[in-house]
């Protein structure tokens, strides 16, 4: 684990690469226990893939996620209540991922 500086985070790709890898990657791991895998991929892979995550400060982070994440997802018939439902318990798994790779 690399030691957090959140002024560092503001060029979070240069810097903290891996970690953010990690935290997506444990948080997607997760999900797709507990969730329809064909579900989880569409929105690792279509919504997800252009979310930036951000340092709120105080040990809390934040991702935002790309305009109408419900209209990118193809390929996969859910609801949009269950879609939605899944989506922000996943950005809670990431989130929670994110404090725990870094320490906060």
């Amino acid at each position: 684990m690399a030691d957090f500086d959140p002024e560092k985070f503001e060029d979070k790709y240069a810097n903290y690469f891996p970690e953010l890898q990690q935290a997506y990657k444990n948080a997607f791991n997760r999900m797709n226990d507990r969730y329809d895998s064909q579900l989880i991929h569409g929105i690792d892979q279509q919504v997800l893939n252009e979310s930036e995550p951000f340092y709120e400060g105080d040990g809390e982070f934040r991702i935002d996620l790309p305009d109408d994440p419900y209209e990118r997802l193809t390929g996969v018939l859910v609801e949009k209540e269950k879609f939605e439902t899944v989506l922000e318990t996943y950005l809670e798994e990431i989130e929670s991922e994110l404090q725990r790779v870094f320490g906060v």
